[in-house]
């Protein structure tokens, strides 16, 4: 079992800083005019960005072992699948309600 990683405040302030930085981009995309299909495409990425940040330096997966992060991932990833199979079972259902 390895020993826990004390983190630096420096790293730290620095993420806090580049999270707000993000979370106003975030806030400033939203005024401007990007069409639908893109904008929601930009506040995902952007989040997941966030996300990536505040898992990489505030859980501290960047100094952990790396098989943590691989069940992070991987945790994700199926997570994605199962959201992505139930969004194809609902998109695509007959709306009507004939029961003959």
């Amino acid at each position: 079992m390895s020993s826990h990683h004390i983190i630096p405040l420096k790293v730290l302030l620095s993420t806090t800083f580049a999270l707000i930085v993000l979370t106003v981009i975030t806030v400033g995309v939203f005024y401007v005019n990007i069409p639908p299909p893109f904008d929601v495409i930009v506040a995902i990425i952007l989040a997941t960005f966030k996300a990536t940040l505040v898992a990489m330096f505030f859980m501290g997966l960047y100094y952990d072992e790396k098989f943590n992060t691989v069940v992070l991932v991987f945790s994700l990833l199926f997570f994605l699948v199962f959201v992505g199979i139930t969004m194809l079972d609902t998109m695509f259902r007959d709306t009507g309600l004939n029961i003959w």
